[in-house]
């Protein structure tokens, strides 16, 4: 076992390795070689070990903050598509633990890191492209609806968490009727695109880099997938909370998905100008709660890194708030935030 993590100190962790030994001949698992693999901003946590001529991984969801059901669920409807999604060998939803087959350990973020030659990238993002178009047509049966109620009540950890907590900044009642205003246009505008599975993180964290013999991505962490607008998931990936992106290289990506889109046979609109208005507010909306969201986790859990994010966030909320007029009460409110004067709709 590696010496990073120890079971002598982790109730939770010698209750896996007891889990983990009622399988240890049924796959072949070399308990020893357990190591961490990786956390994310919830409770759940992975661990990756040997089995026979393969390693597998184990997620660890405790059942009092997490539950394994959705993600079992979501990769049920997942499969099927023939995208790259982990096989659940095993599984304990009581205890909260599930085996999966391993899709390697190096994500899109951490490839990136070292910044691949453009026809790379473009080979590795065209067939992602690919993943997404398939993993839109995927049954949504049982999913949660990402709604009109939903997408508002999602927006208010940005004025509560990003504005009043992390930037200490008091709103007057003009400004909370300019945001309340806001938010209802920017919802109702993306309420009105096509219903298909969203995968709600569909990032460089979540793909994995293309394993031997594959030419797609790996996608992970799905569990809190909903049936809502199709803009969401194109929107995630091309305005990345963790990779910043040029507007030139988003539009090349979202045309790419858009005529794969249409050519697969999904509901995006004929016209790609009103496509890109679309997915624009979408990725708006989107960033606007993962400032909330990353602004929570510093303040809440203590998880500061995520701050090291906002910088590109905001790059990406002033992209698209200085380009329609709807969000030019919005923009001055940022541009307050920050110490900028707004002249005629443009920052300086």
């Amino acid at each position: 076992m590696s010496a990073s993590i120890s079971a002598a100190t982790d109730p939770r962790l010698q209750q896996a390795i007891s889990w983990l030994n009622t399988l240890k001949s049924r796959f072949g698992l070399d308990i020893d070689s357990l190591q961490m693999a990786s956390s994310d901003a919830s409770f759940r946590r992975y661990f990756r070990l040997q089995a026979q001529d393969r390693s597998v991984v184990l997620m660890d969801a405790p059942p009092a903050t997490e539950d394994c059901k959705p993600f079992i669920h979501v990769t049920e409807l997942l499969a099927p598509t023939g995208i790259h999604v982990p096989e659940i060998l095993a599984a304990d939803t009581e205890q909260g633990f599930l085996l999966l087959s391993d899709l390697g350990q190096d994500n899109f973020q951490t490839a990136l890191k070292n910044p691949l030659p453009q026809s790379e990238l473009d080979k590795l993002y065209r067939s992602t492209l690919l993943t997404l178009v398939k993993l839109q047509q995927a049954d949504t049966t049982g999913l949660p609806e990402y709604n009109e109620q939903r997408l508002l009540e999602e927006l208010q950890v940005f004025p509560e968490w990003y504005i009043q907590k992390h930037r200490q900044f008091e709103l007057n009642e003009k400004d909370q009727a300019m945001l309340r205003k806001t938010f209802a246009e920017l919802v109702q505008g993306n309420v009105q695109s096509a219903t298909v599975l969203v995968h709600r993180d569909f990032h460089s964290p979540n793909l994995m880099m293309p394993l031997p013999g594959q030419t797609e991505p790996g996608v992970i962490d799905y569990q809190d997938a909903l049936a809502g607008p199709i803009t969401y998931d194109i929107a995630s990936l091309v305005m990345d909370a963790r990779v910043t992106w040029t507007e030139e290289q988003q539009l090349d990506w979202a045309i790419r998905y858009w005529q794969a889109a249409m050519e697969a046979g999904l509901d995006v609109p004929a016209d790609f100008a009103v496509f890109h208005q679309q997915y624009e507010w979408m990725g708006l909306q989107r960033n606007l709660r993962i400032l909330g969201v990353f602004a929570r986790l510093s303040l809440r859990d203590g998880k500061h890194h995520y701050l090291d994010h906002m910088p590109r966030l905001l790059g990406y909320v002033h992209q698209v708030a200085s380009r329609y007029e709807s969000f030019n009460g919005l923009l001055r409110l940022l541009n307050r935030l920050e110490g900028r004067q707004t002249v005629l709709g443009m920052t300086v």
